[in-house]
């Protein structure tokens, strides 16, 4: 994965994947999920997203993940949130309450860190990942977490040859494929083309969300 495009796009406040509003889709589906409260939620690729504080608000514990500092100062000041910040071997920790944001490359977080986490909230960090990366990230992130976690997966389905990701489509089969050890289930597939401009613009044709409930089988 590519760091510096992303260090890059929040810089120059490109960053027009970021919504000013809890994800719908998220507060429909995650109560079927029926995760523990107390339970560790990792949010990989957080960015500054609201929905770390509609988890924590559910009484859960959020661990986000973020490569750029600038997000994350940004979603702390944006939300008049006091963090407390200390180095790891994680990265650099931001924590507030129930909300910790590890700043670092999710792919230098120890299993220790990941095996703690019960549970799994990938509202666009798989179409994210270029089809060369995707394997190495769910190798990474998803087989770490312990049996039992369970999760959200939120992607998007389109022609790829009609434009350039990120984000990238990632269709079912491949996530079943990805996700061998996981139980798989579609809980929601929606047309979302006529609410999104940008991908009409690049000639994008049909493009649906799609919405996975899951559960790690692996002992």
């Amino acid at each position: 994965m590519d760091t510096g495009y992303w260090l890059n796009r929040w810089r120059e406040g490109r960053t027009g994947w970021h919504h000013d509003a809890v994800m719908p889709l998220l507060a429909a589906h995650w109560p079927a999920l029926e995760v523990a409260r107390g339970t560790h939620v990792l949010v990989p690729f957080c960015g500054k997203t609201l929905d770390m504080l509609w988890l924590a608000e559910q009484g859960f514990r959020v661990l986000g993940v973020e490569i750029s500092p600038l997000a994350i100062e940004q979603f702390f000041a944006d939300n008049n949130l006091q963090a407390d910040r200390h180095e790891s071997a994680d990265g650099i920790r931001h924590v507030a309450g129930d909300i910790e944001i590890i700043e670092g490359d999710l792919f230098g977080v120890d299993a220790a860190t990941l095996v703690e986490c019960g549970a799994i909230y990938d509202r666009a960090a798989i179409i994210a990942q270029p089809p060369a990366e995707r394997q190495r990230y769910v190798e990474h992130v998803y087989a770490r977490l312990p049996a039992g976690a369970r999760g959200l997966m939120i992607t998007l389905e389109y022609p790829q040859a009609e434009m350039n990701g990120p984000p990238f489509s990632v269709e079912e089969p491949e996530v079943k494929r990805l996700l061998g050890d996981w139980n798989v289930g579609v809980a929601e597939r929606r047309d979302i083309l006529d609410g999104q401009p940008g991908f009409r613009e690049e000639g994008v044709t049909t493009l649906d969300t799609v919405v996975y409930r899951l559960q790690h089988t692996d002992a």
